[in-house]
């Protein structure tokens, strides 16, 4: 992968909130703080891009699943100097499974789509209750992979990490003292108990950024990859997750 400048992305990034914010004649944030890296590393640059008092953060858990990542979010909140009217905790139980009650038979799939949609509503409503632009969570991994909920986790109204491959967010959340019990835990969506990105997938975000660096940003292809050193068995599985959801980026389709 390329050179990665953390102090460097840090207050490009800084600046690119700041302006895209502004720019927009807004002047305060909304973010779905889940207690995972990349919520928690767009908090700490909106917080520095627009003033901690005009970032609002959300907290959207689905009960007591994922009771950590509340704990996290609340930690990170707290480590910024966020006033506790800037920071709302609301469960989304009871709209999930007013959905769930129509069909009991779904799947655990279709239960965390209804999910992240779900906190989309709630983030938006919340951001036109502030008068904020929402400021999004999506890094470059999981966009090239399709890993999000179309209209759901992946909406948003400002992007800062997109640019960004996981492993990068990382290196950037250490920059800006993103709290360590959000650094040392494995990646979740918490969509369901025990779920984890890389469960998932059947590979790790290191292994998929190694690959994608040079699939996608070089075009490299498969065969060229393997005489790099990687196992093909990898980059076959790397590169199937981003040609099956690749639907994702090109919707809705239009006729002409």
């Amino acid at each position: 992968m390329p050179s990665f400048d953390p102090a460097h992305s840090a207050g490009s990034l800084v600046e690119f909130i700041r302006s895209a914010v502004t720019g927009a004649g807004f002047s305060r944030a909304v973010i779905a703080l889940s207690g995972g890296v990349d919520s928690a590393t767009s908090y700490a640059l909106a917080v520095r891009a627009l003033g901690v008092e005009n970032v609002h953060a959300v907290l959207l858990p689905y009960g007591a699943l994922n009771s950590q990542g509340v704990v996290d979010a609340r930690l990170m909140a707290g480590s910024a100097g966020a006033p506790e009217a800037n920071v709302s905790v609301i469960d989304i139980w009871p709209m999930v499974d007013a959905f769930l009650a129509l069909d009991p038979d779904m799947d655990a799939l279709r239960k965390g789509n209804i999910m992240a949609r779900t906190r989309m509503i709630v983030v938006y409503d919340q951001a036109r209750k502030h008068d904020a632009l929402v400021i999004g969570t999506e890094n470059k991994s999981e966009h090239l992979l399709g890993y999000y909920t179309r209209f759901g986790d992946e909406a948003s109204d400002v992007e800062p990490l997109r640019g960004l491959y996981k492993t990068e967010v990382y290196r950037l959340a250490r920059q800006l003292g993103v709290v360590e019990p959000i650094l040392s835990k494995a990646p979740t969506a918490g969509l369901w108990e025990g779920q984890t990105d890389e469960g998932e997938f059947g590979f790790t975000y290191a292994e998929a950024d190694a690959v994608l660096a040079l699939a996608v940003d070089q075009a490299r292809s498969v065969d060229e990859l393997v005489a790099a050193g990687f196992e093909r068995a990898r980059v076959e599985a790397i590169t199937g997750w981003v040609r099956g959801k690749a639907f994702k980026h090109h919707l809705p389709l239009v006729a002409g």
